[in-house]
């Protein structure tokens, strides 16, 4: 079983509100003021009654007849998930993804600001890419940058040193795009993307779906 998050919120609950909040966003940028629960769960993709479930952990309620206050439910998922505040970023591994996620715009738009960019490649180390110079791990520690949140582009076979140094520099989350299951400790949070994976599963829904049998043909 996952551990709670913080006050009581489960983890399953955490992974859902990004999706009310961004949800949220649109209505606000369309010019919605209030919205149902029916309506909301539908831009988020869930079930209303999980949802309606979901917010009650944070004590939020909507109004019968009137659903919730779209601004002030944005305030408090914003407050739940930390983004009220702004969270330094390192990425390290500037190959492709690295740099396609160090020209992301969406980072700053939700209060990420990408500080520091790192890489062992004497080739890349020492270059500018959107607008930081990039350096290595070793000058990251001298720098004394502050980090809250590590992202990893780097091999399979690098991003264990990578976590290992992060940790030792203070970092408690990790984000990791390598293939590589990651020993952090207890108190380092990891979430892992793995986009490979991601497409061997839609393969399987894609193969499953061509072997599914077609509609009967009908003689007579």
């Amino acid at each position: 079983m996952a551990e709670p998050a913080r006050r009581g919120v489960p983890e399953a609950t955490v992974g859902r509100l990004p999706a009310y909040l961004r949800a949220l966003t649109a209505c606000a940028a369309q010019g919605t003021t209030s919205i149902s629960s029916e309506e909301l769960a539908a831009a988020a993709g869930v079930r209303s009654a999980q949802l309606r479930k979901d917010l009650s952990y944070l004590g939020s309620y909507g109004v019968r007849g009137v659903g919730y206050d779209v601004e002030r439910l944005s305030s408090q998922i914003a407050g739940e998930l930390g983004l009220t505040q702004e969270w330094p970023v390192v990425i390290v591994g500037l190959g492709n993804l690295g740099r396609a996620l160090a020209a992301y715009g969406g980072f700053s738009e939700r209060g990420f600001r990408v500080v520091a960019l790192v890489d062992e490649d004497p080739a890349v180390v020492g270059r500018t890419v959107q607008g930081l110079t990039v350096q290595t791990l070793t000058q990251l520690d001298e720098a004394g940058t502050p980090v809250a949140i590590g992202v990893i582009t780097t091999p399979a076979d690098q991003a264990q040193d990578v976590a290992d140094r992060l940790v030792a520099l203070g970092v408690r989350s990790v984000l990791n795009f390598a293939p590589a299951v990651l020993s952090v400790p207890p108190d380092v949070a990891v979430r892992k993307v793995d986009l490979a994976t991601e497409l061997q599963i839609l393969a399987f829904h894609e193969q499953r779906r061509a072997a599914a049998p077609g509609p009967q043909e009908v003689t007579g």
